[in-house]
């Protein structure tokens, strides 16, 4: 866990102010310790992410809230899609085939050669 002055001073285009209002909009959600804000490592990961979208990428203050949700949607379907290869990993090879063959009919019905 990581506290706010901390992140600050480690990051060094990171503005108090920004972080402020990131977390008043949620973009952040910080853990309470004691009454001092704290941040996990995958807060921090965000908060380098929208420090980089930000100030490198120059994307405005009111893009990085969709900027963000299509990111954790992206996210969200790789988790997915990790678990979904996980699973068929874990079944006998007769219904990996069956499965790959599914996928085979299913890209050259698209159009796919």
């Amino acid at each position: 866990m990581m506290r706010v002055e901390d992140i600050v001073e480690q990051i060094d285009a990171l503005q108090r102010s920004d972080l402020d209002v990131w977390i008043t909009e949620a973009l952040i959600v910080p853990h309470h310790d004691g009454g001092v804000i704290v941040f996990s490592e995958r807060e921090c990961a965000r908060i380098r992410l929208i420090c980089t979208l930000h100030y490198e990428l120059e994307i405005d203050k009111d893009t990085l809230p969709t900027v963000l949700s299509l990111v954790d949607q992206l996210y969200q379907t790789r988790r997915h899609l990790l678990q979904l290869t996980a699973a068929v990993a874990a079944q006998d090879k007769s219904v990996q085939a069956a499965i790959l063959d599914a996928l085979d009919l299913a890209g050259t019905s698209d159009g796919e050669t």
